[in-house]
């Protein structure tokens, strides 16, 4: 989740850190007791920011999504048109299926193909302005 564009656009922010903290931003790395701004710096953006209770304090949790890449295998049916035209359609990353053929009707294809499922990367928490809690997924 490292985000070396959050650095560079923000040398303010980062020199305002502790030269521990800032060693732990360019490697990534977050810890407990860092502020906001050295997790949006280390993490980035998070893609959702959340707010409750917890033993009577106030939190707020930031979580980041990344996709994963699963294989799967399409099949798709597709229509022709007329007799020694062109079949109109396709099938996957090859485009299998154009082409001339005699008469109309239906023709299958079907091939390997790669979807991306969102999961959640990691999860930050913060009580008074500082990092109570995280976890990420190992890399």
């Amino acid at each position: 989740m490292l985000d070396f564009c959050q650095i560079h656009s923000n040398p303010q922010l980062f020199n305002q850190l502790s030269a521990g903290d800032r060693q732990l931003v360019t490697s990534g790395v977050i810890r407990e007791g860092m502020n906001p701004d050295a997790v949006f710096l280390a993490w980035g953006r998070p893609d959702q920011v959340t707010v409750g209770t917890s033993r009577g304090k106030e939190i707020e949790s930031w979580a980041y999504v990344g996709e994963r890449p699963v294989r799967t295998y399409s099949m798709n049916m597709n229509m022709g048109f007329g007799y020694g035209g062109w079949g109109m359609g396709g099938c996957g990353p090859c485009g299998w299926g154009g082409g001339p053929f005699m008469g109309g009707g239906p023709f299958m294809g079907g091939g390997p193909a790669v979807m991306y499922v969102p999961y959640t990367a990691g999860v930050v928490e913060f009580t008074r302005g500082r990092v109570t809690r995280w976890s990420a997924t190992p890399r």
